[in-house]
């Protein structure tokens, strides 16, 4: 019909069974007269080109769904800076559809706002043909989280090297970098607790310098950590007569032995010294390498301070009791003798050698006493105490000593009952003068009631209150009827007793009359 075609495809099959390609222009053919009296076909044998062309297609679908399907998040820009590439699992991970994503702006859409400046630098950089790795980003996500993107941004090019665009092949390290930011969070923490701890934290490397020095342990002992840092522990801080036994200690820590309440003096800046109870921990690397050592330490300074005084004034009551002028003894829950003081030892004649461990009551208490002051010494051993308790000790020479013991309970730290104390008077010169008064007063009793004369007495109301054997033979009325009976109403005849009332009232005046 005279409408040529160029450049028309067209298949042939060879006689091989094969199929060729030829690239054809269809000529329309023609006689002398101008009649159409045919086609030529003049063609181009492209079966080769062909062929390579449907390799790259399938290269480039496969590449594609590659893409479209990877594990990975692939996107990509155009030189606008807009989106041309956003693959499934970018998709998956923003939350945002191919079709939402593409062509809007990747930075200004999608990167958190702190990040668009660096981002937007990286992208250009690699508009310029300077490529990033491993360069961590910050994609905001269709529900507003955030997701953590390790980019490697490469520049694409067509294919006459032109440079078209920016593709990022990513790692999602969301969890990853959540973690590292959770573990360098508590690491910041950690640091903060080290450094403001309450209590003294210090460290050593591994050739025994100072690497951790906490304010804690600045302020115990006057020296900074920039001054203590790099310094070496031991000769500069610990005093020289523990110098070798914290290197020790230091030294076992460094091959793992490590070392709980261990007691340190270290020098402080005014040159004073500072009692510290260490625990000495060995420190660790990632590959549980011994880097160092690490002392968490307690300041027990004031605690050594108040037992050295403690301590002083033990020994100082000790003394007391033991050169006191007072006999002090004193007995286990067991009645045993565990307290003997030598003014005790002088009185009984028994040395503190002697004593120490004999039962106080079977051993040295008299016969007649020991029951009761079994039962003095088990009341205390209760916790009800007694003052004032005569006892009567037997003295080594078989003699009686006589003693006023008030019985302390004696407890321990816990307020647990371990004893008792006795602290003693010794009166046994006054016990032998009241003995020797009241004989005496017995005697005087025995004389008056039977004198052979009327004895008789009145109190200062005029009652009977003495009344002796001869005065009830003479009246005839026995004491015990005559006692608190008033003397001049009852036994004076009428006449009389005006004037013995009066007699009596001048005596009760101390005004005696006689005959």
């Amino acid at each position: 019909n005279g409408n040529e075609t160029s450049n028309y495809e067209l298949e042939f099959c060879t006689a091989s069974d094969e199929t060729r390609y030829l690239l054809v222009n269809a000529t329309t053919r023609r006689d002398a007269e101008n009649n159409i009296v045919g086609v030529v076909g003049v063609a181009q044998d492209v079966t080769e080109a062909k062929t390579h062309d449907r390799a790259v297609a399938a290269m480039a679908k496969e590449l594609r769904q590659l893409i479209d399907a990877a594990n990975a998040p692939i996107f990509g820009i155009d030189v606008n800076g807009n989106v041309n590439e956003w693959n499934q699992k970018t998709a998956e991970i923003t939350g945002y559809t191919k079709e939402e994503a593409m062509n809007k702006p990747l930075v200004s859409r999608f990167i958190v706002p702190k990040l668009k400046n660096s981002v937007q630098k990286v992208m250009g950089d690699a508009l310029k043909g300077n490529e990033t790795s491993n360069y961590e980003l910050e994609f905001i996500t269709k529900s507003n989280e955030v997701r953590y993107l390790l980019v490697n941004a490469t520049t694409r090019r067509d294919a006459g090297n032109v440079i078209v665009g920016v593709v990022g092949v990513a790692q999602d390290v969301t969890e990853t970098a959540k973690h590292d930011r959770a573990v360098a969070l508590m690491a910041n923490e950690l640091r903060q607790l080290v450094d403001r701890a309450n209590a003294p934290i210090f460290g050593i490397d591994s050739d025994g310098n100072v690497n951790e020095w906490n304010e804690m342990t600045a302020e115990i002992t006057g020296f900074t950590g920039d001054y203590a840092l790099g310094k070496p522990l031991v000769e500069t801080f610990i005093i020289p007569k523990l110098q070798k036994s914290v290197q020790n200690i230091l030294t076992q820590a460094l091959n793992g032995n490590e070392t709980s309440n261990y007691e340190l003096e270290f020098c402080t800046a005014s040159d004073e010294t500072r009692y510290l109870l260490v625990n000495a921990t060995t420190r660790r690397d990632a590959e549980n390498n011994i880097v160092g050592v690490v002392g968490v330490a307690q300041d027990v300074t004031e605690a050594k301070t108040h037992d050295r005084a403690v301590a002083a004034m033990a020994k100082e009551l000790r003394q007391l009791i033991d050169a006191a002028n007072a006999p002090i003894f004193g007995i286990d829950v067991n009645g045993n003798v565990n307290e003997w003081n030598q003014k005790t030892a002088e009185i009984t004649g028994y040395t503190k050698e002697e004593a120490m461990n004999k039962p106080l009551v079977s051993r040295f208490i008299v016969p007649k006493l020991k029951n009761s002051v079994q039962k003095v010494m088990g009341d205390a051993l209760k916790g009800n105490e007694t003052s004032n308790y005569e006892l009567e000790f037997i003295t080594k020479s078989n003699e009686v000593r006589y003693l006023l013991v008030n019985a302390t309970t004696r407890r321990d730290a816990g307020n647990v009952i371990v004893g008792v104390v006795g602290v003693a008077q010794d009166v046994t010169e006054t016990a032998k003068h009241d003995r020797a008064v009241a004989l005496m007063a017995n005697e005087l009793r025995q004389l008056v009631d039977r004198a052979n004369a009327p004895i008789f007495g009145i109190d200062s109301d005029g009652n009977v209150n003495e009344w002796n054997e001869m005065t009830a033979e003479i009246t005839g009325f026995t004491g015990d009827y005559a006692l608190g009976k008033p003397l001049v109403e009852t036994f004076i005849i009428p006449k009389l007793q005006k004037s013995v009332q009066n007699i009596l009232t001048q005596a009760l005046n101390g005004n005696e009359t006689s005959n």
